[in-house]
């Protein structure tokens, strides 16, 4: 499993189109979500709405199972199924990052990592 971690910087006055966005996945797109998320390998995707000094950020959490991740994520950027085209449209709306150039969105670095031992 390959554990990717992003976060996308929410364009001012895009903050209510996320919400709207979360919505349409969780309600009238949820099988064609779901079958995305099935077809790119994704096991688990969570995301976290931070608000900062510095404006909104959407915190992506994603869980690839079963695909190499460069695999997944050049699957994601091709792809021209129309559920697919539209989630991108609605990442690159609400965020300015094109998912066809930047498929796992602005890099990121791991720089710390820790794992309880706590049994």
């Amino acid at each position: 499993m390959e554990l990717v971690v992003r976060a996308f910087p929410v364009l001012p006055g895009q903050e209510g189109h996320v919400q709207d966005f979360v919505k349409e996945l969780r309600t009238d797109r949820a099988a064609e979500a779901a079958d995305f998320y099935r077809r790119m390998g994704v096991t688990r995707e969570s995301w976290h709405m931070q608000e900062t000094p510095h404006g909104t950020w959407v915190i992506a959490v994603t869980w690839v199972l079963n695909k190499p991740l460069e695999v997944a994520a050049e699957n994601y950027a091709a792809s021209q199924d129309s559920f697919d085209r539209w989630f991108k449209g609605q990442v690159m709306q609400v965020t300015g990052v094109n998912p066809d150039t930047t498929p796992l969105g602005p890099a990121t670095r791991c720089i710390f990592d820790s794992w309880s031992t706590v049994g």
